[in-house]
Formats: structure tokens, C-alpha cells, sequence
């Protein structure tokens, strides 16, 4: 049996926002920031102004989904980076358990949540309703070669980023979304002048566009 210290968020909350999984056109799963909560990552729910589907947003042991940078080799931030894929996995197969298919799920982060957003799709490639990261990209140090299997099949993915954020380099972004396109990705990039560690209207809105289309799928079945 796995201890705390082998798979640190194994026993943590997903807190909920919106209709009940049963009866929702489909979910979004919502992984907040370093320092941040659940419920902050939540707010986002009333910013998309999307009642007709389900929000998941796991909460991170203490407050943290890794303990280092994202650029940091990948054995630096074990075993909490594996413990909070596994997380992301579970929340994701409630939303299937309770009938949802995977491609009415977007997955959505923000900063460190945007880098285990695009972490998890790309080791868990399939058609997904939508991928959505603002200020993030895929884990691991300068100079990786990111290679991945599987296919994304078409899956929307919005990709947004300040020029010079302080925490992500724009570059890593840049590299994020030619994976995600290689892997069949259709991916919208948008790099925005002087925009500080905070997510802004425009990206909102492309969210939006994203999040509206798992709405319409539901309604054409």
C-alpha cells in the first residue's frame, strides 16, 4: 500500500461547481496554481459563465502539485509530479464514470495547473473536449526532447502566455504547442505584450469558444 509520502495527493478533495455530473453536457476539470486552491481555480466557472456543465478542481496537498520549477529534471519533483498525474486521472475518470464521455471533458490550468494540464493530455492522448493552458507547458528541463505516442485527434488546444512571464519562458510555451500539434492537436497560440502572471479576458474568451463547443456536441447528438 502506497504511504503519503510515495503518492501525496492521493487522499486529496475534488471540489465541485455547477450541474451535477448526471446531468451535465459535459466537465471541465480545473487544476489550480502553486499557492493557490481548488475553490480560486473554481472562480473560473462563474468567469465562463457556462452553467449547463460540471467543475472538477482537485486540491493539491499543501498547496503544491510539485515542488519545484517545471524546468527542473523530472526526478527533482518525484513523487509528487507521478501522485498528481494519478490525481488529474481520477478526476477526469469520475467525470466518465458518471457518463460523460472523454471528448465532452476539457482539461483547463493555470500556471503550475497549466503545466500538468499539458503533461497529462500528452501522456494520455485521445480525443478530449478541449485543452486549455494559460501560462504553462510540458515539464521537464531546457534542452528536452518531448516525445510522445498516442493521437489527440482533433482535441481544440489554447495555449496563452505573457512574452517575458517571469516563471515560464515563452519558448517552453512555444514547444508545448508543437507537441500538442504533432500529436494531432488544433492548437491556438496566443502570446500576449507585458501580460503579468494572471490570465486576461482575451484568453478567457478563447476558453469560452472552446468550453461552448462541448454544449453544442451535446445538443446535435
Amino acid at each position: 500500500m502506497k504511504s503519503d509520502a510515495d503518492d501525496p495527493h492521493r487522499n486529496q478533495p475534488v471540489l465541485q461547481r455547477g450541474r451535477a455530473l448526471d446531468s451535465a453536457k459535459g466537465a471541465v476539470v480545473l487544476i489550480h496554481g502553486r499557492g493557490a486552491s481548488a475553490e480560486d481555480i473554481l472562480g473560473l466557472a462563474d468567469e465562463f459563465g457556462l452553467p449547463e456543465l460540471a467543475y472538477l478542481a482537485p486540491q493539491a496537498a499543501e498547496h503544491t502539485w510539485y515542488p519545484y520549477s517545471f524546468l527542473e529534471p523530472l526526478q527533482q519533483n518525484q513523487p509528487w509530479l507521478d501522485s498528481a498525474l494519478m490525481m488529474v486521472a481520477k478526476t477526469v475518470h469520475r467525470a466518465i464514470t458518471a457518463g460523460i464521455e472523454r471528448d465532452q471533458i476539457a482539461i483547463v490550468g493555470f500556471s503550475q495547473g497549466a503545466c500538468l494540464a499539458t503533461e497529462f493530455v500528452v501522456r494520455n492522448a485521445a480525443r478530449y473536449g478541449g485543452v486549455i493552458a494559460f501560462t504553462g507547458g510540458l515539464i521537464g528541463p531546457p534542452g528536452t526532447k518531448f516525445v510522445y505516442s498516442g493521437e489527440l485527434l482533433g482535441t481544440a488546444c489554447f495555449l496563452g502566455a505573457g512574452d517575458r512571464d517571469p516563471h515560464v519562458p515563452w519558448k517552453r510555451v512555444e514547444e508545448s504547442a508543437s507537441v500538442l500539434s504533432a500529436l494531432g492537436g488544433v492548437v491556438t497560440l496566443r502570446r500576449y505584450p507585458g501580460l503579468p502572471h494572471t490570465i486576461n479576458r482575451d484568453e478567457i474568451e478563447h476558453a469560452k469558444t472552446i468550453l461552448r463547443r462541448l454544449i453544442a456536441k451535446e445538443r446535435a447528438v
